[in-house]
C-alpha cells in the first residue's frame, strides 16, 4: 500500500552509492514524501536497508503490516462512535455515462468509525473512506430483491483489493481490511467499517423507464462526498419520450439539481417515509414536507406537487397520470445513529 503508483515515481540515483551507516537526510526526505512515514521511522528503514529506496519501501510495507496488526489488536475492545459517512456514485443511472455501462446506475453509501472527531478529519482517514466507498460501489451486485439499495457483506468488502477513487487505474496493493490496519498504525486509534450499502442495476429494457441515483451528505469536513449525515436515493422515470428527454443537456442539468434538492430535503429534515401509508399528513413524510430545498418554488408547494409541475413543465410528462418522476428508495445514517429506510408504494 505504501507504495502503491509511487513505485513509477523517480528514485534519488544516489541511493546505490551509500552504504550502511548514517541515512542521508535527501533520502529520508524522499521516503517521506512517498510514504508519509515519521522521520525516525524513516531513517529506521534506509538503515535498515542499506539506504537503498526500494528496499526501504518494502521494509516499511512489512513494518506496517506487523505494527498494524499489534495495534489493532490491542485497540479491539475499544469504542469508535466517530467518524465520516461516505459516499460514491459511479454511474447515476439514466441519461449517464457512454459505452457498454451508459445508463447503468452504480453507487455506494459507507460509513467508516473511529475513536475521535480529531481522526475523523483527517486526510488519511478521508481518504481510506473514498477508497473504501469507491470499492464498495465498484464491486456491487445487482440486487435479487424488492429493495434496489441493499447491504454490502462486510466480510466480502473487507477482503476485496482496495480500489484507489482519484485514480482507479492503479493495482491495488491491499485489501480494504489490510488498508484499516494499515491507518489504524499510522493514526494510533481504532477504525471499524461499520456498514455499507450499494445499487448496482442495469438499463431497464423498457425505453420509457428510467432510474437515478440521488446522493448528499451534510456536515462535510473534507470532501464533499463525506460527512456527518449522507443518504441515497432512487428515483424512477417513466415517459413515452423519456429517450428524447434525456439527450438534452439542459434536462440533465436541471435534473441533477432536482435530484440534489431531494437528497438535501430527506437529509435535512426529519424524514422517516417517502409517503405515509395511512393517507394522514405527517412532516416525516417527504412528499408532504414543503420542499425547502428547492429553489424553484415561489408558492411553497410540497415535494408531491413539485414533482408533478417540474415533470410536465421539462417535459417529461405529458400525461401526468401515467408519467412523470417519483422518490421509490431511500436510506439515511447519521454516524453512530440509527439507519431510515424507506420505500415507495
Amino acid at each position: 500500500m505504501l507504495r502503491s503508483s509511487l513505485r513509477s515515481q523517480p528514485v534519488f540515483s544516489a541511493a546505490r552509492f551509500y552504504s550502511t551507516g548514517k541515512p542521508d537526510i535527501k533520502l529520508v526526505a524522499e521516503l517521506r514524501k512517498r510514504t508519509e512515514v515519521s522521520l525516525t521511522k524513516a531513517r529506521e528503514a534506509l538503515a535498515a536497508s542499506g539506504n537503498d529506496v526500494n528496499a526501504a519501501l518494502d521494509w516499511l510495507e512489512q513494518d506496517l503490516a506487523v505494527s498494524g496488526a499489534k495495534k489493532a489488536a490491542k485497540l479491539e475492545g475499544r469504542t469508535a462512535n466517530e467518524g465520516l459517512v461516505g459516499v460514491c456514485v459511479l454511474s447515476a443511472g439514466s441519461g449517464s455515462g457512454q459505452g457498454a455501462g451508459r445508463g447503468s446506475t452504480r453507487a455506494a453509501m459507507v460509513e467508516l468509525n473511529c475513536e475521535t472527531d480529531f481522526v475523523g478529519r483527517n486526510e488519511l482517514f478521508g481518504r481510506l473512506l473514498a477508497d473504501i466507498a469507491h470499492t464498495a460501489a465498484f464491486i456491487a451486485e445487482p440486487a435479487d430483491s424488492e429493495d434496489l439499495l441493499v447491504p454490502c457483506p462486510l466480510d466480502m468488502l473487507h477482503d476485496a483489493p482496495l480500489i484507489s477513487s482519484t485514480d482507479p487505474s492503479v493495482q491495488a496493493r491491499a485489501t480494504v481490511a489490510s488498508a484499516i490496519r494499515d491507518t489504524i498504525a499510522k493514526v494510533g486509534e481504532k477504525i471499524s467499517l461499520r456498514r455499507a450499502v450499494t445499487v448496482a442495476r442495469q438499463p431497464f429494457a423498457s425505453n420509457e423507464l428510467g432510474l437515478r441515483v440521488a446522493s448528499y451528505v451534510h456536515g462535510s469536513v473534507g470532501l464533499p462526498s463525506q460527512g456527518r449525515i449522507g443518504t441515497l436515493a432512487l428515483l424512477a422515470l417513466k415517459s413515452n419520450s423519456l429517450r428524447d428527454v434525456l439527450s438534452k443537456p439542459d434536462f440533465l442539468a436541471d435534473l441533477e439539481k432536482l435530484e440534489r434538492s431531494i437528497a438535501r430535503q430527506i437529509v435535512g429534515f426529519d424524514t422517516q417515509m417517502i409517503q405515509s401509508s395511512s393517507g394522514e399528513e405527517t412532516e416525516t413524510a417527504l412528499y408532504q414536507q414543503p420542499f425547502m430545498m428547492f429553489a424553484d418554488n415561489p408558492q411553497g408547494e410540497n415535494v408531491e406537487q413539485v414533482l408533478r409541475r417540474w415533470a410536465k413543465e421539462k417535459g417529461l410528462a405529458t400525461n401526468p397520470e401515467s408519467e412523470g418522476l417519483e422518490v421509490i428508495e431511500f436510506k439515511k445514517w447519521s454516524v453512530g445513529g440509527d439507519e431510515v429506510s424507506a420505500l415507495g408504494a
